[in-house]
């Protein structure tokens, strides 16, 4: 994936999120979501946090090299075990406690996306970065982290809300490399599917029919863990 291609499209999908978020009425903030036990409040509250990792990041010394790619980041290991989703829950209830209400948490989400966007615009492009779980990675491929968790979460909003989904095209085309590296676009339609439905499946958002089943087998094609 272009190196160039990453904040780009996080910048977008974040504006795109601000906006929806500016305009949700008072009552919308309590409603469930297809992430138990959020809320769209407490979900908000998760994608925050995530995205407030960064700057730490950035203000530590940087690792030699980069060892992890945005793709092996997604390995089956402790980030995904019962006790660590425990705590994932645990840190976003608490974010969320912090704010006075939906209205302030989505200002929040604003400020802290546009000067994560600067802090990011700022470094080299070869910039590595230790994430929390230990991994040395390229800032970029960092960022493509990221934008499965305001594009993805963005997805599970949308349900919550009753909207349409706002997946932007630079999200959705960041996030069909990284689920089909070895595919490509041309596989999405080859499936059947839009590029919603597709990351909707491939994330376990929406399941598989039995036919569906076996063509993702007979392409090969391995799902990321996602959690």
């Amino acid at each position: 994936m272009p190196s160039d291609r990453a904040l780009p499209a996080l910048r977008a999908e974040a504006a795109q999120l601000a906006a929806v978020l500016r305009e949700l009425p008072a009552d919308d903030w309590s409603r469930p979501t297809p992430c138990p036990p959020w809320n769209v409040a407490g979900l908000l509250g998760h994608v925050l946090t995530i995205l407030e990792w960064l700057p730490g990041m950035l203000a530590a010394p940087a690792p030699p090299r980069a060892t992890v790619s945005a793709a092996g980041y997604y390995r089956p290991d402790h980030r995904f075990a019962t006790g660590t989703n425990a705590a994932r829950i645990g840190l976003a209830e608490r974010r969320v406690a912090d704010v006075a209400d939906g209205a302030a948490l989505a200002v929040e989400f604003d400020g802290t996306w546009r000067r994560i966007v600067e802090q990011c615009g700022r470094e080299p492009a070869d910039r590595v970065v230790r994430t929390r779980h230990g991994d040395a990675m390229l800032l970029t491929d960092f960022l493509v982290t990221r934008i499965v968790e305001v594009g993805i979460h963005g997805l599970d909003l949308a349900t919550a809300l009753d909207r349409r989904p706002w997946l932007t095209p630079a999200a959705a085309g960041v996030l069909t490399d990284l689920l089909l590296p070895d595919h490509g676009i041309a596989a999405v339609a080859d499936l059947g599917w839009d590029e919603i439905t597709f990351l909707r499946k491939a994330t376990g958002r929406q399941p598989l029919t039995p036919a569906e089943t076996a063509r993702v087998e007979q392409r090969a094609i391995r799902w990321l863990t996602l959690g």
